[in-house]
């Protein structure tokens, strides 16, 4: 039973894992700015939003809740 739990634990991680990296390599092709406009705030906003939700699933994996937020980058005036 504890195999098959940690089977089951290794293949899904494994592929979640590799589809984070994944988004996170499509992520970078925004950043071309022959194709896209956005300045150092926008940037912030992006990588800070990665992280607190990075530090958010470690969180999880440590038996800490924290509070799921969607995010969206904060309009220009």
């Amino acid at each position: 039973m504890a195999d098959s739990k940690r089977a089951r634990f290794v293949k899904i991680a494994e592929n979640r894992t590799n589809k984070i990296i994944d988004m996170l390599r499509l992520l970078a092709n925004c950043s071309n700015k022959s194709n896209y406009e956005y300045d150092e705030d926008d940037v912030k906003q992006i990588f800070a939003a990665i992280e607190k939700e990075v530090k958010s699933t470690k969180n999880a994996f440590l038996g800490i809740e924290t509070k799921e937020e969607r995010f969206a980058l904060k309009q220009k005036k």
